[in-house]
């Protein structure tokens, strides 16, 4: 069974600090096509800005997102998990808590962020590897 850092460390991770404006970040997110940043202070994880904040906290809230910097909408103190925690306890989590991304940290240092989409591309690849091996064996027999 893999561990979820697996899924995603070979992506590179966008990173948002909390003096960045909310309309710097959602250009970022834009331009990588991404629903929710990591945001750090000081190379800490303090919170994670999503699409949902932003509709949330900035848009019907009436802020201007050129002033208003993420460190004052993002989520703060998200829920993280370790890089060794498998796929299912990501999964229960995500389901339980209603978010679709989640920090992957070892201490305070983050190591990536992992999406539902990542989970279930994975599964699906290897949902096509068994697949493939029972054809194999069927065609063998």
């Amino acid at each position: 069974m893999a561990c979820i850092h697996d899924l995603v460390k070979n992506q590179e991770t966008y990173r948002a600090d909390t003096r960045q404006t909310v309309l710097e970040v959602a250009h970022a997110m834009v331009e990588r096509n991404i629903g929710a940043v990591p945001v750090l202070r000081d190379g800490c994880l303090v919170g994670v800005f999503s699409e949902r904040d932003l509709m949330r906290r900035v848009v019907v809230a009436g802020l201007d997102p050129a002033r208003t910097l993420v460190g004052e909408v993002m989520t703060e103190n998200p829920l993280t998990v370790e890089p060794t925690a498998d796929l299912e306890t990501c999964i229960f989590l995500m389901r339980r808590h209603g978010f679709r991304h989640l920090p992957i940290c070892e201490r305070e240092q983050l190591l990536g962020m992992v999406s539902m989409r990542d989970i279930i591309l994975h599964d699906l690849s290897e949902k096509d590897d068994e697949v493939r091996m029972m054809r194999a064996y069927i065609h063998s027999a």
